[in-house]
């Protein structure tokens, strides 16, 4: 093995990752490089290059010493580290990226890659079918495989995380043409609930970018942030976040063929992702969120047509 260090990371890694966890990640990210020689010398592996991508971790190529392209990806915080970890076993052999090593101590996981390069192969022509598919196959290794005890649950979220970021951002932001919308659909937000004969260990982050493609051109599902819960968030998340305000119609449909979920019940839940991301936005001042309140204004129709 050939060692190398691959010293400091990016200056717009740093700042990625200081703007989502804060000031206090700086000491870390100046320990990372170390983390990633301990990692790489505990599993005799040769390290390449920084793989620049991501806002909550730091990731990195590696070789084994047959030549085995694999990534260290390193976690700020151990929880995460944890869950995902413990997720992507739950669901080894299934659409998503193999734990090939882990080390609780240095919270640094060696991971399979995807398609022999970071970012995976090329997306195929059936992009849409083949990631529902996968989505549900997901759902099912969740369902028939022991479940841990120890990931946080979709109830606690919604009900700790999201109904009250929402409540004091409605009284933050100016929300403008987007007020009426907003007020249509709060009350479905607040009144959500789950079916437990859905509940399942869930993504929960489902952005295209955590959606490569192997050589087969088979969808690996990667950086979960992993919950137990209803299956119905997972599939309004795809469909309003994977692809922002394109193809959304195509996805719902998908999404209600695929699960079961009746359009009527799996709807509300895309329409309270939709509100809770659109005040994210404006209150953030991202520039998604006309896009946002759009695919909010479609979901929000009483009968969605093809517009997207």
């Amino acid at each position: 093995m050939v060692k190398r260090t691959l010293g400091k990371v990016s200056s717009e890694c740093r700042r990625r990752l200081i703007t989502h966890y804060g000031s206090e990640a700086s000491g870390w990210l100046d320990a990372v490089p170390a983390l990633l020689d301990q990692a790489a010398e505990r599993w005799k592996l040769t390290l390449g290059a920084y793989h620049d991508a991501g806002h909550a971790s730091v990731i990195a190529t590696a070789d084994t010493l047959d030549g085995r392209p694999l990534l260290l990806k390193a976690w700020a915080d151990p929880t995460r580290f944890r869950n995902e970890v413990t997720a992507l076993r739950l669901w080894a052999g299934g659409p998503t990226a193999g734990v090939v090593e882990a080390a609780d101590d240095l919270a640094v996981a060696a991971l399979e890659m995807i398609g022999g390069r970071p970012g995976g192969n090329e997306r195929p022509v059936r992009e849409l079918q083949t990631v529902a598919a996968a989505l549900q196959g997901l759902h099912t290794f969740g369902r028939v495989r022991r479940r841990p005890r120890d990931l946080p649950l979709l109830a606690t979220y919604l009900h700790q995380e999201v109904r009250p970021r929402v409540r004091r951002r409605l009284k933050a932001v100016d929300l403008g043409p987007w007020h009426d919308f907003v007020d249509m659909v709060l009350p479905e937000l607040m009144a959500l609930e789950e079916d437990d004969g859905r509940t399942t260990v869930l993504h929960t982050d489902l952005y295209r970018e955590n959606v490569l493609f192997d050589w087969l051109g088979h969808p690996r599902l990667i950086d979960p942030l992993p919950m137990v819960g209803d299956v119905a968030f997972d599939w309004a998340f795809w469909t309003v976040y994977y692809d922002l305000g394109h193809g959304t119609d195509a996805r719902l449909a998908a999404a209600a063929r695929i699960s079961r979920i009746p359009f009527p019940v799996l709807a509300p839940w895309c329409r309270a992702l939709a509100v809770d991301g659109l005040l994210y936005y404006i209150d953030t001042g991202d520039p998604r969120a006309p896009r946002m309140a759009e695919a909010l204004a479609w979901l929000s129709a009483p009968t969605p047509g093809s517009r997207s």
